[in-house]
């Protein structure tokens, strides 16, 4: 059976350049087309998109599918899902990939109702493989496995659209590497058409905007110091302040120390919060859910903090200390102190 090109939607930043998420997924896409013997194409809609399209020259696509317009910046879904529709429509595309942002996160929806596909949300790991339908004596190849953790994080779950096409997926900010090319290549442009927007996209306009820079950058820190329900309580996460200061680094949660009030949500880290990949990552009183687990278990150094000596964070440790949490950090911070330049 012929294989049709891999697609990512390439969404814009403020600065009007390709989004983090976006390039992650297109360093993916190159893979996954790799594997197939496809080819990787774009889709790009923003207004000014010349820096944009310069950037994606990084990452050997093939096509991209662009179109440069006042109505197409800021973000609005009517536009943008008609001319994304379009695009899926002429082309057929094997594979589509989004961002799972609040963009990634309208758009993906709506185009898959539209062309009624599946669409699997916040993967983890997407990957190649095969899937034997004994029931119906159907084998299918090459289809893209969507990853991710469910039933509130305990299983990790496969899920396939062998039938429908494109086979579509959502992936959040951090999951997957950046890997761009050191050289440049020349993809085509392909000229989306503007004629298909007519007054119905315009039934929306966006009047005014206030945009609140974030206060937290876990994703580009390079020591982070993360705490569990099992802090205790909110003033002993007030001990790993004091050590992500010692050490230059950020503090991080969490889903359940966030819940339970210990820190902000703006620093949980996990599958419904931020995934980090941290040169050090301190994990202090962390059981270590599949959830937390896939947003950050590709850290390049960890180490465990953790009374339980079976605790599944102390699995995917480097190294691993037993002890009470609260004891063994101020013993850390004064270590450091005293031994520091």
């Amino acid at each position: 059976m012929k294989m049709n090109n891999i697609f990512v939607y390439c969404e814009l930043t403020e600065e009007g350049k390709v989004a983090d998420v976006s390039l992650e997924l297109l360093s993916k896409g190159r893979k996954l087309a790799e594997q197939l013997g496809v080819k990787l194409e774009a889709i790009l809609l923003g207004k000014d998109i010349k820096e944009a399209v310069n950037q994606l020259s990084y990452f050997n696509i093939y096509k991209i599918h662009c179109a440069d317009d006042d109505r197409l910046f800021p973000y609005r879904t009517l536009p943008h899902a008609k001319l994304v529709q379009s695009v899926f429509e002429n082309e057929k595309p094997e594979i589509a990939l989004f961002g799972a942002s609040s963009v990634g996160r309208d758009l993906a929806p709506r185009i898959a109702s539209a062309l009624r596909c599946g669409l699997t949300a916040d993967c983890t790991s997407l990957e190649i493989g095969d899937y034997e339908d004994k029931k119906a004596g159907k084998t299918y190849k090459n289809l893209l496995y969507q990853i991710r953790p469910a039933f509130g994080g305990n299983i990790i779950a496969t899920i396939i659209n062998p039938e429908t096409r494109p086979q579509m997926a959502t992936v959040r900010e951090g999951v997957m590497k950046l890997d761009p090319l050191t050289s440049l290549n020349q993809p085509q442009i392909q000229e989306i058409d503007l004629s298909l927007l007519t007054s119905v996209e315009e039934v929306v306009r966006i009047i005014d905007r206030h945009i609140d820079p974030p206060k937290v950058n876990l994703k580009g820190a390079q020591i982070i110091v993360s705490g569990g329900y099992g802090m205790g309580n909110k003033e002993n996460f007030g001990l790993l302040r004091t050590l992500a200061a010692v050490l230059g680094g950020e503090v991080g949660a969490t889903r359940a120390a966030v819940d339970a009030g210990f820190c902000d949500q703006e620093r949980q880290i996990g599958q419904t919060g931020v995934t980090v990949r941290p040169k050090l990552y301190i994990a202090c009183g962390i059981s270590g859910s599949i959830q937390h687990r896939a947003g950050m278990d590709q850290s390049a150094k960890i180490i465990s903090i953790n009374n339980d000596a079976n605790a599944p964070i102390n699995a995917i440790a480097d190294y691993t200390i037993i002890g009470d949490v609260v004891q063994i950090v101020p013993k850390i911070i004064q270590y450091y102190k005293q031994h520091s330049k």
